[in-house]
Formats: C-alpha cells, structure tokens, sequence
C-alpha cells in the first residue's frame, strides 16, 4: 500500500491537484505493480511565507 506526499507551493487549482494526484497513482502503480486503489496521494500545500530559498522567503521572491 503505498503512500506518497507532495509538498508544493500553495497556489495550483483544484483541476491541477486532481491531474497530480492521477498521474501520480498511474506512475506509482505502474512501478511498483500496487493496484491504483491502494495508492494514496497526499498534497502538502506550503505557504509562501513558510518556505525559503537562498536566503530569501518565497513570499518576498
């Protein structure tokens, strides 16, 4: 059973969420043979504000 987190942005659309979540459940279940069923997918929205890069918060970039 197989279990992924994605940690992104925040920002994309739901439309762009579900698209993920599909594609990854294919890719993982075609790697590891896992039925889609028992891939779960979890999105991880990070704020801006909560994330840096190179000395500098993405909020401020």
């Amino acid at each position: 059973m197989p279990y992924v987190t994605v940690k992104m942005l925040e920002g994309r659309t739901e439309d762009q969420k579900r698209a993920l979540v599909e594609k990854v459940t294919a890719a993982v279940s075609a790697t590891t043979g896992a039925p889609p069923e028992k891939v779960t997918v979890f999105i991880e929205d990070l704020k801006k504000s909560n994330y840096g890069v190179n000395g500098k918060l993405q909020s401020d970039v």
